[in-house]
């Protein structure tokens, strides 16, 4: 029989085994072992890090300081640029809005005007009193409290743009172009002139200049009555 071989013949030499204590607290004395450096195992080299470290890789991701603030600043004027369009376009719709309002304000007082005139002939005639007279007043207030205002009076300095001459006069007692005779008051609301007045204009006129008394010539070489001299300086 052929005898059978150990089951470790024909392999080399066993490795030692090496047991590590890695407990931090000395079990005999109880106190903290300080750390240890790790310990390479023999036969092996330290294994190098390929490539870049992770420093390396933060620094390439990372821009650098004055690329953050070129973008911080761009952002910054970008969004004050926002800011200020916004602003302008809130103030233009308010612009618009308010336009709008007075638009139809006026034109709903325009609508009333006839109204106020047969009120004012009602009250040159005196048949404007009582409760009637309290109502009208009441009317008028609130449209003047909404922006309504009468102009068109006696004495004013004449205004083509608001006054409507259908009347002309001259006279010596006035500088110049003054309304003196008013036939329909005109109306304005806020900027806008809804009606124009109807009155009559007065100019200014010069007064005549006193005519002269002619000086009779002298008769038979005498002097003349009023004392005046010859060309050759005698009287």
């Amino acid at each position: 029989m052929t005898p059978r071989h150990s089951e470790t013949e024909g392999t080399g030499p066993e490795e030692p085994v090496v047991v590590r204590d890695r407990r931090r607290v000395d079990p005999q004395t109880g106190e903290v072992r300080p750390p240890a450096a790790e310990e390479t195992p023999a036969g092996e080299e330290p294994v190098e890090h390929a490539g870049p470290s992770l420093g390396d890789s933060v620094d390439e991701a990372v821009p650098a300081a004055s690329d953050v603030e070129k973008q911080l600043s761009e952002r910054t004027a970008d969004l004050q640029r926002l800011q200020a369009e916004y602003a302008n376009y809130r103030k233009r719709v308010d612009r618009d809005r308010e336009a709008v309002v007075q638009s139809a304000k006026a034109s709903v007082v325009g609508d009333l005007l006839p109204l106020l005139d047969d009120l004012q002939r009602a009250e040159q005639h005196g048949d404007l009193t009582g409760a009637f007279k309290s109502v009208a007043d009441k009317l008028v207030s609130s449209l003047e409290r909404a922006g309504l205002e009468a102009f068109g009076s006696e004495g004013e300095e004449f205004d083509p743009s608001i006054h409507e001459a259908v009347q002309h006069n001259t006279s010596p007692d006035v500088k110049g172009p003054t309304v003196t005779v008013v036939m329909r008051r005109g109306y304005r609301f806020g900027e806008r002139v809804l009606r124009a007045a109807l009155v009559g204009v007065t100019d200014h006129e010069p007064g005549e200049a006193p005519a002269q008394q002619p000086v009779d010539p002298p008769v038979g070489g005498e002097l003349p009555l009023d004392g005046s001299v010859d060309e050759s300086g005698q009287q």
